[in-house]
């Protein structure tokens, strides 16, 4: 059946596919087995190497289940002596991966005398190019093939990788390969896939493209792939021998190695300010060394100046689009500056007419600026220039991070990481990413302390320091009298190098005169970037003079997340680092896959910190449709352990403990469930167990020393299990109202940016009526999923609904009587998100005109209340103060099907408004009942 369909579509298309199909010499001794794109590869390898009078062949799977073995065998050259068999797949435990099994198994039923080994390649999304395919054909050509082999790895330990060291360019004559460096979000991405589709439609030529991002949200690498021929292209990997690489980030050429893959007589294009001269200065030797040894020829460009003067900076990419196709000569460039100004009309025509001028003309003034720089002969041999980055002095970043963040990670070996997957927290303050283009400035005199600039940080980059009056500090650490704490100091300081620059610190800064400025990332990156260091290094000061539940004294608590990759001005990491501030040291988590799992765990950092103690959360991610279940499970296995714990505590007290340990381990038994309690009782013990054990004899040591075993339960753990709305309204709400029907001492925060914000704005059944989403692009027809009241239905759910941005005191209630209750509670939080069409800066602003709109509503639901005076529901918020249509239009969601559909607009506009007044009305209603 399958093959008549495959027949049919041929008939079709003129494409013809078959269960199997051979390529390669029809009288091949070694033939590689495989399906997938990765057949592609082997394709274009044995190309090259059968011109070359080699006799290698190919079968391509093209319909695994059921496995066609007659077909099989009839798609194998009579001449085959030895195949090897690629997985793709890894079974553990099993004889061989599954198409392995079946190749044997058909050989072997049909009395075949083939010699088979099987092997596994691009695990992980791992590379498989020309240079790994040739290692698997040498490795057949051997008298003794190896077996169960990998390729693509450096596998270290059990010792099966391929050498794959032979640098193998497989490519056909004729094809240009392309590559371009460029920042998240700076429009090198959407230029590039604009030049492929130029390319694509005005020539003859074959045209491929693959862009490789690095895992930040914001602010991190791309690498544009792109290639193209007189011939189909069948590579199927990245690019790794370049006719032109482009460099449009000057901070690169110390950070990257972006060189070594350009071929001989290669094209290089450097975007920068700098001039000739002072490119001898600013690029490093190994850099020059490459250029001139590989008699590149070199361009310079300065794009944002170029830009600047169109009247657009932000049209950087158009600049650097038209530089390419200048130098690249793929196309004759009098022909592609009219196809690029096309696309400038249909990507920007929205955005006004002075928009798409500004980008026109940033593309009319490109080549006039863009510069050959003769490369000099003697940067082959110079040991002079830029110094690389500094590396922290810490062991794993620089064997493990550091390689994987200067984008050499494939080379690393299989020893280098942990076997049971887990990695230190703590390491994204080694990244210093400086990628802010401003960031914020203390002003001392107009600082009021109140602490909340770094209560709303999005990165936890700005932070309040406290040190005692008259110590010796830099010259440029200026401080005022601390208000509340005589004799001491105070100081607001940035992380300039971690800042992302989203200025939401300065814009809620409440002082008449603000005391946050937003500054030139170079006017202040170096003594700051003293002045922070000088500001983590100072002796740590009593704050308890500030109550550490109220906005201001929350924030001398070191936040246990830090510099994760979330964008510019996130709207849901705020959140997060307050509540690690309020409870990260004694903090498990268990994370749902999202935006909050990409920050939140992006390899190869981790923003998860520890404080002074070396105590912080332990952080894992699970999927969409069990992370409630994974937090409820963790849950319950720390809960039998405390409770196993208690038993030997106790079986210790009757063999005899005597005195102030059993003085602590009754106090520890009567009060363990109770945090605080928990922590100084287990301070006790622990100080007291190693005298304890030395002195005890028989049952009574051994028992001590399993109670010393289970140290890690002694202080009770808060139990947060985090996600998006994707997770908690949609996919993964089964598992979430299981969990909170189970009255277990779970605590769920909810970052609620109303649609699908990692994969890319899908809507979600938190998307309310009339935004536009994806699958929701005429706008959501039916309203938002009410969450905190079906949860509120079990009566036992602690239930609060937040905007940090609107009221900060409330949401820090509402984590405190959570995460204090004793069951199961429910945190849904407002966050402002870049799909929402919002400027990030305001994003904290955004969260308040919600609220005054009616937009959303604050509240706390307190079981605990029940039956007291006070009533278990406060409603937090007032009535709307601002229009509510007003916020809809303020934001790209809603404006959009405005413009585009004015009526449907009105109707969904109005509908939406009458829903939040129904939902509003409710809360009242319940805020007012008496009879709970």
């Amino acid at each position: 059946i399958v093959q008549k369909m495959m027949d049919k579509v041929g008939k079709l298309t003129g494409r013809t596919y078959h269960l199997f199909d051979y390529v390669g010499a029809p009288d091949a001794e070694n033939v590689i087995v495989i399906m997938g794109s990765g057949a592609e590869a082997v394709e274009e390898t044995i190309n090259k190497y059968n011109a070359m009078g080699k006799k290698y062949g190919l079968v391509k799977v093209r319909l695994y289940r059921p496995f066609a073995a007659k077909a099989f065998l009839k798609a194998l050259p009579k001449t085959t002596k030895k195949i090897a068999v690629l997985d793709r797949t890894k079974e553990p435990g099993s004889l061989g991966e599954p198409l392995y099994l079946d190749v044997c198994t058909a050989l072997l039923e049909a009395k075949k005398r083939i010699t088979v080994v099987g092997g596994r390649y691009g695990l992980g999304s791992k590379e498989f190019n020309p240079s790994m395919v040739y290692a698997v054909y040498k490795n057949l050509e051997q008298d003794k093939p190896k077996n169960h082999f990998t390729v693509g790895i450096y596998d270290d330990i059990t010792n099966t990788s391929l050498d794959f060291s032979e640098h193998v360019i497989a490519a056909p004559q004729g094809t240009v390969s392309c590559k371009f460096y460029g920042l998240g979000s700076d429009g090198t991405v959407g230029a590039n896939k604009n030049s492929i589709k130029i390319i694509g439609d005005h020539t003859d030529k074959f045209v491929q493209g693959y862009f490789f991002y690095d895992s930040k949200k914001s602010g991190g690498i791309t690498v544009s792939h792109l290639r193209f021929g007189d011939k189909p292209i069948q590579s199927s990997y990245l690019i790794d021998a370049a006719d032109f690489i482009a460099c449009h980030n000057p901070s690169y050429v110390t950070r990257y190695d972006m060189v070594s893959d350009l071929k001989e007589g290669g094209k290089f294009l450097l975007n920068c300010p700098w001039t000739e001269e002072e490119l001898n200065t600013h690029l490093p030797a190994k850099m020059k060394n490459l250029l001139a040894k590989k008699h590149a020829t070199l361009y310079v460009i300065d794009a944002l100046d170029v830009a600047v003067k169109a009247g657009s900076p932000k049209s950087q990419n158009m600049v650097l689009q038209a530089a390419f196709f200048k130098i690249a000569d793929i196309i004759p460039y009098a022909d592609a500056e009219v196809y690029m100004k096309e696309k400038v009309k249909v990507t920007y025509g929205k955005k006004g007419d002075a928009v798409v001028k500004a980008n026109c003309d940033a593309i009319d003034a490109a080549v006039a600026n863009l510069k050959e720089v003769k490369v000099p002969a003697d940067w082959a041999t110079t040991t002079e220039g830029a110094a690389a980055i500094k590396l922290a002095d810490d062991k794993y970043f620089q064997e493990v991070i550091h390689p994987i963040t200067a984008l050499e990670g494939d080379k690393l070996p299989s020893s280098a990481f942990n076997p049971d997957g887990t990695v230190p927290t703590g390491t994204t303050k080694f990244e210093k990413r400086g990628v802010a283009v401003k960031v914020p400035q203390w002003i001392p005199e107009n600082c009021i302390q109140c602490n909340q600039c770094a209560f709303v940080c999005p990165h936890a980059c700005i932070r309040p320091a406290v040190n005692e009056a008259g110590i010796e500090k830099p010259e440029t650490y200026k401080t005022s009298n601390c208000i509340g704490m005589k004799g001491y100091e105070f100081r607001m300081q940035v992380s300039p190098l971690d800042c992302m620059g989203c200025g939401v610190c300065a814009n809620i800064c409440p002082s008449k005169n603000k005391a946050l400025v937003m500054v030139p990332f170079e006017q202040a990156v170096k003594e700051e970037g003293i002045n922070y260091e000088f500001s983590e290094n100072l002796p740590k000061v009593d704050t308890s003079a500030f109550k550490r539940t109220t906005v201001k004294g929350s924030q001398f608590n070191k936040p246990l997340f830090e510099f994760s990759g979330a964008c510019a001005g996130c709207g849901e990491t705020p959140y997060v680092k307050v509540v690690t501030q309020m409870f990260g040291d004694r903090m498990v988590i268990a994370n749902a896959t999202g935006c909050s799992s990409i920050y939140g765990g992006s390899s190869p950092t981790c923003p998860y910190t520890k404080n002074e103690e070396g105590h912080g959360p332990a952080w894992a991610n699970s999927l969409f449709e069990d992370n409630a279940e994974f937090g409820y499970g963790i849950n319950l296995a720390y809960g039998q352990r405390r409770a196993k714990l208690a038993d030997t505590i106790a079986k210790a007290i009757e063999l005899g403990a005597k005195g102030k340990l059993k003085a602590a381990f009754t106090e520890w038994t009567e009060g363990r469930n109770d945090a605080e309690v928990s922590k100084t009782t287990a301070a006790a013990i622990k100080e007291l167990l190693p005298g304890a054990i030395k002195s005890a004899r028989g049952e009574l040591k051994a028992t001590l020393i399993e109670i010393q075993a289970a140290s890690d339960c002694f202080v009770k753990k808060s139990i947060w299990i985090f996600g998006g709305d994707g997770w908690a309204y949609d996919i993964g709400y089964g598992g979430l109202d299981h969990v909170l029907a189970m009255g277990e001492d779970v605590n769920v925060l909810v970052l609620d940016t109303e649609v699908y914000s990692n994969t890319g704005g899908q809507a979600s059944k938190s998307t309310p009526t009339g935004a536009i989403a994806k699958f929701a692009s005429g706008g959501k027809r039916i309203k938002k999923k009410d969450l905190g009241m079906i949860a509120m239905s079990y009566g036992y759910v602690y239930v609060a609904q937040c905007a940090m941005g609107a009221n900060k005191q409330q949401f820090l209630n509402a984590i405190t009587e959570a995460e204090s209750y004793h069951g199961p509670s429910l945190v849904i939080c407002y966050a402002p998100c870049i799909n929402h069409g919002i400027n990030m800066t305001n994003s904290q602003a955004e969260e308040k005109k919600a609220v005054d709109a009616g937009y959303w509503q604050l509240y706390r639901y307190n079981p605990t209340l029940v039956g007291t005076e006070d009533s278990p529901f406060k409603l937090d918020s007032k009535d709307p103060t601002i229009s509510y249509q007003d916020f809809l239009l303020g934001e790209n969601r809603y404006a959009s099907l405005k413009k585009a559909q004015p009526e449907l607009a009105a109707k969904l506009f109005e509908k939406a408004e009458e829903e939040s007044e129904a939902r509003r009305e409710n809360y009242k209603d319940l805020a007012e009942k008496k009879d709970w």
